[in-house]
């Protein structure tokens, strides 16, 4: 093996976050949208992000180990699931928003390549200006749309990719399609992860979709979500995972079954069945990227709970 010659964490800056800023509740006006910042009432550096009143981004300042969004402690799940605690995860996120997964890689994976792909540059200068994040040799953030952006990556450069970019409430459909998805899979290195989050309502059939998309792609595929959600009796929010190798299940199955929003696991012979009848998406004629659509803003939940659209 060549010599490990990326920088040293800097220990002094955790999570990526420049310990000096001071945000304030408000509005940003961002590219065709409108961010506003709220306080978390009970903790004293947390902020939540609103994008035109959609809950977008939830950030600790001071711990961004803190994940306050449930579908976001699952992700935070299946990364610590795939390397044993401290090992770099080199990862590309799709959608931006205020970089929450990004931060907590940062911090608990210091030493990570990872590159953050955000269609809105504003939404990127919030995030920095801010919110504190720390960009670097080591965490780079590029206004880019995320499919565009992730067809100039080299192949086999990532270890995962997390895409989590919407646009309104809804995934753009160029980032479903099984071409998208192998686009994907060429970035990955062999045995990487692919991570997606969509928002879906009963009887979930844009989760069905993306599955049989997922499938046509990689051999070992995943859903977590609460099981109220996977049995159609809510709305709600479905992680997706898949992989060239073997998921790590039995991992994924501690990690994700505590909490306050414990998830359920469907892969193998249950996700055949729950994807059954589903058409896998695929382009529409002369789509290649995102570049004539839009792109979402990221760490975004859809919708908040208990609405009727999805999240």
């Amino acid at each position: 093996m060549s010599p490990d010659r990326r920088p040293p964490a800097r220990p002094r800056i955790v999570g990526a976050t420049r310990p000096e800023v001071s945000p304030e509740p408000g509005r940003h006006e961002l590219t065709g949208a409108t961010a506003e910042l709220l306080r978390d009432l009970d903790v004293d550096e947390g902020w939540v992000l609103l994008i035109d009143g959609v809950p977008s981004s939830y950030v600790d300042l001071d711990d961004p180990t803190r994940l306050g969004f449930e579908y976001m402690h699952w992700i935070g799940g299946v990364l610590d699931s795939l390397a044993p605690a401290g090992e770099p995860l080199d990862t590309v996120h799709l959608g931006g928003g205020a970089c929450s997964m990004a931060r907590f890689v940062a911090a608990t994976r210091p030493r990570s390549r990872q590159l953050v792909l955000e269609r809105d540059p504003r939404l990127i200068e919030l995030a920095r200006d801010v919110l504190g994040l720390v960009t670097g040799p080591l965490l780079r953030a590029k206004a880019r749309e995320a499919r565009a952006g992730l067809a100039k990556e080299r192949d086999a450069s990532a270890d995962v990719i997390i895409r989590d970019a919407f646009a309104g409430v809804d995934v753009p459909a160029h980032l479903l399609t099984v071409q998208f998805l192998h686009e994907a899979a060429r970035v990955l290195r062999p045995g990487g992860t692919y991570v997606a989050n969509l928002a879906d309502r009963p009887p979930l059939p844009l989760a069905r979709r993306e599955a049989a998309s997922a499938l046509q792609v990689w051999p070992h595929v995943a859903l977590l979500s609460e099981p109220s959600v996977l049995r159609g009796r809510r709305n709600g929010n479905v992680v997706l995972v898949a992989s060239h190798a073997p998921l790590p299940i039995e991992a994924l199955l501690r990690r994700t079954s505590s909490g306050a929003a414990p998830a359920r696991v469907l892969f193998e012979e249950r996700l055949v069945d729950f994807v059954a009848g589903a058409e896998p998406y695929v382009d529409e004629p002369g789509v290649t990227d995102g570049t004539d659509g839009t792109d979402g803003t990221g760490d975004q939940p859809g919708a908040p709970e208990g609405s009727t659209s999805a999240g």
